[in-house]
């Protein structure tokens, strides 16, 4: 059986200069992946912690922006890969294309949206293939092998 070190973090909280570090300590410390959480404001798949940490992180001004300008000076000095977590309202804000041509021109890597079924993430594949991103996908306890063998 194989093992990962994946830690997970809110950008932003307590703010963008605490997470640059935090990256670079959780990259020293033998993370295999890091997952980066763009702060939502009705994170609905996440616990009290991670709620919490996104609340601080809004409240500190944290933007998409922010978090990409930030990304794009601390990924060269990571040895690891960076998946970012996102709810999908804020990726089809700004276009799903769009989106995935900014996080794969920062450097990250992979991309988690939990609030997208499997069977409706065609578009998300896509995209995220024609940028060499790898989407993280979830299956639900109803997912049989036959569907989602079907999609994936």
């Amino acid at each position: 059986m194989k093992v990962a070190l994946i830690p997970y973090i809110t950008a932003g909280d307590p703010d963008l200069p605490t997470t640059a570090e935090a990256l670079k300590v959780l990259d020293c410390c033998g993370s295999d992946i890091i997952e980066l959480g763009l702060p939502y404001s009705d994170p609905l798949a996440d616990g009290p912690v991670i709620q919490a940490a996104a609340t601080c992180s809004l409240a500190r001004g944290t933007n998409f922006d922010a978090v990409i300008s930030m990304l794009r000076e601390v990924l060269p000095q990571l040895s690891c890969p960076v998946s970012l977590f996102s709810y999908y309202n804020p990726i089809l804000k700004g276009g799903i294309g769009k989106f995935m041509t900014i996080i794969k021109d920062a450097g990250v890597q992979g991309l988690v949206v939990p609030d997208v079924p499997l069977e409706e993430t065609g578009i998300l594949r896509m995209e995220s293939s024609k940028n060499n991103i790898e989407l993280v996908s979830s299956v639900g306890v109803t997912g049989t092998r036959t569907n989602v063998s079907a999609r994936v």
